[in-house]
């Protein structure tokens, strides 16, 4: 068992009487992508700036690892090994884009070949190298962020810190960091990934934590965290009314929508009770004409999580709990 890319417990941070994180634990295994979602002002980008020590955490905090190394007693170890995407580009418009990786091979302290050798490699990675030479303040959104994580990765990073790297991308040029996202991955490096797009969480992540008024008010997988919601259903359509009444018949807890000769059954979305349904219509001599799943999304999951009944605890959802935990109470 190796240790964890990042360990954090019981990690808090206050200015003055303003709690922003309020003893959060969070777990990352190395190679895989970390999603900490969350409304603004959750407390998203102070835990970034805790972890890749921007900002220091108050005392009463816990232990804190990074890479392997305690945060607090060797920050300088910590920052050898990580990278740092913020939410604003680091990018400096009045020079080339060779010339902005030039300079971090510089900072990191690179011999000239090496990081000319360095910044001709990632420029052709990110698709950067017809516009090298070009001013990077006449490059496009999407580019900017291409060469901003490019920057990022000059120092051969195995932590790499994104701080919502998408906003303001068009869908086109948000696809394209998520494909860089995975392959970053795919070659060992663990990803902290903070995002307002539900959808970039559940296309990326392994493991998402949702952070609502300093905590963490769920954490799991994707599928894991849809399955604290309620509403999942299988909805049937028939054309024939008397096929319809028969399936009514024989199925439990449905829903009738007799105008448009359809029924709702409520379900997890899973395939055991997808296939007791198709059996009961087997047995009973019974084919829809149209069958749909429904399952709740990460938009259902993130308002159940952060909106007020979720602070009272009356959402459906415990307020803070893991969905593996959720889940197997949900089966009970």
């Amino acid at each position: 068992m190796t240790d964890p890319a990042i360990a954090a417990n019981g990690l808090r941070k206050s200015y003055g009487d303003k709690v922003v994180l309020d003893g959060i634990d969070l777990v990352v295994p190395e190679g895989t992508i970390f999603s900490l979602l969350g409304p603004n002002g959750a407390g998203k980008t102070t835990a970034v700036n805790i972890l890749s020590t921007l900002v220091s955490p108050d005392p009463a905090s816990g232990a804190i690892r990074v890479g392997g190394h305690d945060l607090g007693a060797d920050p300088q170890a910590v920052r050898a090994g990580i990278g740092v995407t913020g939410q604003f580009s680091a990018v400096d418009g009045l020079i080339t884009g060779e010339e902005n990786m030039l300079l971090m091979a510089d900072l990191h302290h690179l011999p000239r070949s090496e990081g000319r050798r360095v910044t001709a490699e990632l420029l052709e990675r990110f698709d950067l190298t017809d516009a090298a030479k070009k001013p990077a303040s006449s490059y496009s959104g999407g580019m900017k962020r291409r060469l901003d994580i490019a920057m990022t990765l000059v120092g051969s990073p195995r932590i790499i810190f994104l701080d919502e790297p998408t906003t303001g991308l068009d869908p086109r040029s948000r696809h394209t960091m998520w494909q860089i996202i995975r392959e970053l991955v795919t070659g060992g490096v663990t990803v902290f990934l903070t995002t307002q797009y539900l959808e970039e969480a559940d296309q990326l992540a392994d493991r998402i934590a949702v952070l609502n008024n300093g905590r963490i008010a769920a954490e799991g997988s994707a599928e894991e965290l849809k399955r604290l919601v309620p509403g999942g259903h299988v909805r049937l359509r028939f054309t024939d009314p008397h096929a319809y009444r028969s399936a009514a018949s024989a199925l439990h807890d449905v829903a009738r929508d007799d105008e448009a000769l359809a029924l709702q059954i409520p379900s997890d979305g899973s395939q055991r009770e997808l296939r007791a349904v198709l059996d009961r219509l087997d047995t009973a001599g019974i084919e829809a004409d149209e069958l749909t799943v429904h399952t709740p999304d990460l938009d259902d999951v993130f308002f159940a999580l952060t909106g007020s009944a979720a602070d009272t605890g009356t959402a459906g959802v415990p307020s803070q709990t893991t969905a593996s935990d959720q889940t197997k109470e949900n089966v009970r």
